[in-house]
């Protein structure tokens, strides 16, 4: 069996890794791997992945020593010609022609829907791994990437205290996540912030501006609020909000953006991804298709991708309950 890899859509810290468990699951099996370069643009293209040998093959020394490496190898993109109906009819042709039987799509949930409607006209096996810092794919507890994301937002904030206590200072740190309020959610909760604005649990400026009058009263003297991408246009547009509705504190934003897609992938991301990416060859070489390999409570499922692509995560209210009593 002839089996295609390609990351699609952002990157995030881990593809790598989940890449080699793909490569080294089916070459132990017996059977082959090439990888497409830049997503669903790479099987339109026919680009592959070509060694140092020459060979559109992976191997498994074409995997060696990147487990701790962010980003990917066969490097990503968005294909809106893939989108439309005679760019999946396309790839389709070209995949049979190729003799490629099977596919393991890495990326988010427009990487997983792409693929779904793929399996609706490909006579091949498709499995799709979570690759996506936002966390927002149903089925999975975590995705890959999600974990180092946080750390590194984490990170950034702790340093910011720093100067937002030196200074008696608001800081708006605005991270990723769209539709999702995941990364922002557990940012809040890890570097003990005062507030998160996600898009799940939108607030009035009114109630803001009176929750940050309560905090100064309480005898804050800094504050950082994390907020989501998606919240009330960014960062920059909800500061003059807050400017205009009366926060009794100075206050500056930082935008933190495509920083939290870089940097090497921690130890819990390295390996989820290989625990999907094993999973996915696995469920191949077992029949299996249309499905997305995914983690709950620790251990490996497979998940209809048509249950992982529906509608976004739902921020769970013992999360939300534990923010809002703890940042007092």
């Amino acid at each position: 069996m002839q089996i295609g890899v390609l990351c699609s859509g952002g990157d995030a810290p881990g593809m790598n890794a989940c890449v080699r468990a793909v490569v080294r699951t089916a070459v132990s099996e017996g059977h082959e791997v090439v990888g497409f370069m830049d997503g669903y643009q790479g099987i339109l293209d026919q680009n592959f992945f070509i060694g140092s040998a020459g060979s559109h093959r992976l191997f498994m020394r074409s995997v060696s020593g990147i487990v701790k490496n962010g980003g990917t190898f066969l490097h990503s993109s968005r294909c809106p010609e893939f989108a439309t109906p005679e760019g999946t009819q396309k790839a389709a042709d070209i995949l049979d022609k190729l003799g490629v039987d099977a596919l393991v799509p890495i990326g988010g949930n427009g990487t997983l829907a792409g693929a779904h409607a793929l399996g609706k006209i490909w006579k091949g096996r498709i499995v799709g791994c979570p690759g996506t810092i936002d966390n927002d794919l149903n089925g999975t507890d975590f995705t890959i990437g999600f974990k180092t994301a946080v750390q590194t937002a984490v990170e950034a904030v702790d340093k910011l205290r720093d100067t937002a206590s030196s200074h008696h200072r608001m800081f708006l740190v605005e991270l990723m996540g769209r539709h999702c309020g995941c990364i922002t959610l557990h940012t809040a909760i890890a570097a003990g912030c005062e507030a998160a604005c996600i898009p799940e649990m939108p607030m009035e400026i009114g109630a803001l501006v009176e929750k940050l009058t309560n905090l100064k009263k309480l005898g804050k003297t800094s504050i950082i609020m994390v907020v989501a991408e998606g919240y009330q246009d960014g960062v920059l547009e909800l500061q003059k909000k807050l400017e205009d509705a009366g926060c009794p504190f100075s206050m500056r934003s930082v935008v933190l953006g495509h920083l939290l897609r870089g940097g090497d992938p921690c130890p819990d991301d390295r390996i989820l991804a290989s625990m999907t990416g094993n999973l996915a060859v696995r469920a191949i070489l077992d029949g299996e298709t249309d499905k997305m390999a995914g983690v709950q409570n620790n251990r490996p499922v497979l998940v209809p991708l048509t249950e992982a692509i529906e509608g976004h995560r739902v921020i769970s209210q013992e999360e939300l309950s534990l923010l809002e009593c703890l940042s007092r």
